[in-house]
């Protein structure tokens, strides 16, 4: 039996509003903002919510780097991924691994530098 069910993703960014944006421009969704601007949500269609929260301080993780921890990262599914790349480098994501093109994922960051795979399904 579960402890407990998983809630909110939230992701520490020096700029929530700029990160919701960037992610609900990827993802869909309607993006919340009742907070000042210090805490984001981004509501995708099927009601999970990912959040970002202001952190002045951001200092983005490095990948790959073996002695240092990426923290964090986010698969996302796509139907084709030389289309969806396309798109999240014109919405500002940097790629992390140009040179793998032989797999079925690919590695970014997102504009606050956490990085995020786009994968084929």
């Amino acid at each position: 039996m579960a402890i407990a069910e998983l809630g909110t993703v939230v992701l520490d960014c020096p700029d929530p509003r700029a990160l919701a944006a960037f992610y609900a421009d990827v993802l869909g969704g309607t993006v919340k903002d009742e907070d000042g601007g210090d805490w984001v949500d981004l509501i995708v269609s099927d009601g999970r919510t990912l959040a970002f929260q202001k952190a002045p301080g951001h200092v983005p993780p490095k990948w790959p780097a073996p002695g240092d921890s990426q923290q964090f990262h986010l698969d996302l599914t796509v139907g084709d991924l030389d289309v969806a790349e396309r798109g999240v480098l014109a919405l500002g994501a940097t790629p992390l691994d140009a040179d793998e093109r032989s797999r079925g994922w690919r590695v970014y960051a997102d504009p606050a530098g956490h990085p995020f795979c786009l994968c084929a399904c």
